[in-house]
C-alpha cells in the first residue's frame, strides 16, 4: 500500500471518528455563558470591544511609525535622501490613520444601528 494510501485512510478515518469525543460532553443548558465561566456579555458588544481594540493597537502602531519617521528625519544630518525617505513614512502615516480612524467610525455606526435595529437600544462600549 502507498504511503498517500495509507495517509488518505488516516485522514478519513480521523474524519469521522474524531467528532464522537466532541458530541460525548454533558447538557450545559441554555445558560451556557455561566456553567462555562465566560459571562454573560453581549456577542455584538464583544465583537465591538475586539474591533476597538484592535483599531487602537493600529493607531498606536501608527503613531510609533510617524515618531520614528521624525526621528529619521531630525538624524538625517542633511541628507536628502533619509529627509524624503522620512517625509514619505510621515505622510503614510498619516494617510493610515485617517483610515483607521475612518474605520472606528464606520465599525461603530453599524456596531450601534444593527444593534438599535435587532434590540431596540443602542450598546456602548467601554
Amino acid at each position: 500500500m502507498s504511503l498517500k494510501r495509507i495517509f488518505f485512510t488516516l485522514i478519513l478515518s480521523l474524519s469521522f471518528f474524531l467528532p464522537l469525543a466532541a458530541s460525548a460532553q454533558v447538557d450545559i443548558g441554555l445558560e451556557y455563558g455561566a456553567e462555562t465561566g465566560l459571562g454573560y456579555s453581549d456577542p455584538r458588544v464583544t465583537a465591538a470591544q475586539i474591533i476597538r481594540n484592535v483599531l487602537g493597537v493600529l493607531g498606536i502602531v501608527t503613531t510609533c511609525i510617524m515618531l520614528y519617521a521624525g526621528f529619521k528625519w531630525m538624524t538625517a544630518g542633511g541628507n536628502e535622501e533619509d529627509v524624503n525617505t522620512a517625509k514619505k513614512m510621515i505622510s503614510s502615516a498619516v494617510i493610515g490613520l485617517v483610515i483607521i480612524m475612518s474605520a472606528y467610525s464606520i465599525t461603530l455606526f453599524v456596531i450601534s444601528r444593527l444593534a438599535k435595529a435587532t434590540t431596540g437600544t443602542t450598546i456602548r462600549t467601554p
